[in-house]
């Protein structure tokens, strides 16, 4: 690995060029080989690969529509997105479908069609924590049960787990992968705080840290946010 500092020509990289990966961590720009990754075929990868073959068979075909597909164009241009550059971009109508909508299948939550008519992402709740236990080998989320997800049949919490690590790490950027929900209940929230199962085997000490996103009714999914990691207790 190479480390590189771009001049005026060239401010930022990203991505791989003849061979070469440009790509940028907490220290600054470098730049690698490009290797092609082993594809494991597990669960998961094909379960994810399924999830956005059917998405993207869904987008053209009933009961969508090209009112639809117009909303779904309408709320993608009223969002901006940051690339791997950190550049402000605007998404499609149809990458809004495939991300709302892989959000919900995940937590089996159904298909939404209708693109949503409120035009901004969710809200993030920083007042999120999460624990766990070796003994129970539960997650505990704590969140507050007042936001509007909370209250509707449709809306959810969704928790992804990171690969448990050595306590004395500082900082973690993936991968993360999918653990739980916590469901919203119309006029009836859920209480707080609740427990899920996790995505890997707890093991006192250990270091996780956890990804979190809000779903709303109307198909909206949230930006991920990080809770403060957690050191699994006994």
């Amino acid at each position: 690995m190479a480390l590189v500092t771009y001049g005026a020509g060239v401010v930022q990289m990203s991505g791989s060029v003849a061979g070469v990966v440009h790509a940028r961590n907490r220290f600054g720009n470098y730049i690698r080989p490009r290797t092609k990754p082993v594809n494991p075929m597990s669960f998961r990868q094909t379960k994810a690969r399924a999830t956005l073959m059917l998405l993207a068979e869904q987008w053209h075909e009933s009961p969508m529509t090209d009112p639809k597909r117009g909303a779904w164009i309408t709320y993608a241009n009223s969002i901006n997105w940051l690339n791997r550059l950190g550049v402000g971009v605007k998404l499609t109508g149809f990458d809004h479908f495939c991300r709302s909508n892989a959000a919900r299948m995940a937590c089996a939550l159904a298909l939404i069609s209708d693109g949503p008519t409120v035009l901004s992402l969710p809200e993030t709740d920083n007042t999120v924590t999460v624990t766990g236990s070796q003994a129970t080998q539960k997650i505990t989320v704590t969140f507050n049960n007042t936001h509007d997800w909370a209250s509707e049949t449709g809306g959810a919490l969704s928790i992804q787990m990171g690969c448990p690590q050595l306590a004395t790490r500082t900082f973690f950027k993936g991968p993360f992968r999918w653990s739980g929900k916590i469901l919203g209940v119309d006029a009836s929230p859920p209480s707080s705080p609740q427990t899920i199962d996790p995505a890997f085997v707890l093991v006192k000490d250990q270091k996780v840290w956890c990804k979190v996103s809000i779903i709303r009714k109307d198909g909206r999914v949230s930006n991920y946010w990080s809770p403060a990691p957690f050191v699994c207790g006994a």
